[in-house]
């Protein structure tokens, strides 16, 4: 095999939960260029149709599921489905999340709950439904989208960073459990990126000035930038391909040199 040829996916059969926009649909996409089949999650009617129509416009006959992927059995389900109408599951990407920015002494434990229960617990239900067919195959690839709070912490994310911070060690557990089947579980762990979701952060000032934030991120990042779904691409392919077969329990953090940083002295 050539080494080009190691970062196919042709003919695979790869899982992106939430992917139905942002950084999920990124990847997605991403493996389907790849030669993937690409499977994905919504948890309404209404999302999912506008997800199919997007990937439809970029070319991609994707099969979307309608899924609550902290609910097992829909989850057991769902894994069932994609095996009748695709395959047996070679791809597992764990992207499907959520964040509240409430400071700690006035967030609910219910509220802290519910973070735990989409970032952490449903990874755990996916990953744990996948993993027989993983087995039987003699291969996989589980990939969790992590963060750079599996690092660090920062005001207002208790719930987020306590979920990533846990996700960061399941992702170094499975692999340590299920490294000896050919499979492989490793995580990006995403810098600042430039979404829909993030669009209000870098919104220009009425007074022409950037947004107090986008400053902070832009001169915190020795890139000075802030990364796109499309950086995100070639680091999710080689995770996913056969080139990254002796990479395992690993964190790839694709954060534009962030974590690397101390930031500048003040003037």
């Amino acid at each position: 095999m050539s080494v080009l040829n190691s970062f196919s996916l042709e003919g695979k059969v790869a899982l992106v939960t939430g992917g139905a926009y942002g950084i999920g649909f990124a990847i997605a996409e991403a493996y389907a260029q790849a030669g993937a089949k690409i499977a994905f999650n919504c948890r309404g009617q209404e999302h999912l149709n506008k997800a199919l129509e997007d990937y439809a416009a970029k070319g991609i006959d994707a099969k979307g599921y309608i899924c609550d992927v902290t609910d097992e059995e829909q989850v057991k389900n769902m894994v069932a489905s994609i095996k009748e109408d695709l395959g047996v599951i070679d791809i597992l990407v764990n992207n499907a999340g959520i964040i509240k920015r409430i400071p700690m002494t006035e967030m609910s434990a219910e509220e802290f709950r519910q973070v735990i229960d989409i970032d952490l617990n449903a990874p755990f239900i996916v990953s744990k439904a996948v993993l027989p067919g993983m087995i039987e195959k003699g291969h996989g690839k589980i990939i969790n989208i992590c963060s750079m709070m599996s690092e660090l912490g920062r005001e207002t994310v208790s719930a987020y960073a306590a979920a990533k911070g846990g996700l960061k060690m399941l992702t170094k557990n499975i692999c340590a459990e299920y490294g000896e089947y050919n499979i492989q579980c490793n995580g990006i762990g995403p810098g600042y990126i430039a979404t829909p979701q993030t669009a209000p952060l870098r919104e220009i000032q009425p007074d022409g000035s950037r947004h107090p934030f986008d400053q902070f991120i832009v001169a915190k990042t020795p890139a000075a930038r802030w990364g796109t779904p499309e950086d995100l691409m070639g680091p999710a392919i080689f995770l996913a391909s056969d080139a990254s077969d002796f990479v395992n329990g690993q964190i790839l953090y694709v954060d534009g040199g962030i974590l690397a940083y101390i930031g500048k002295q003040p003037k």
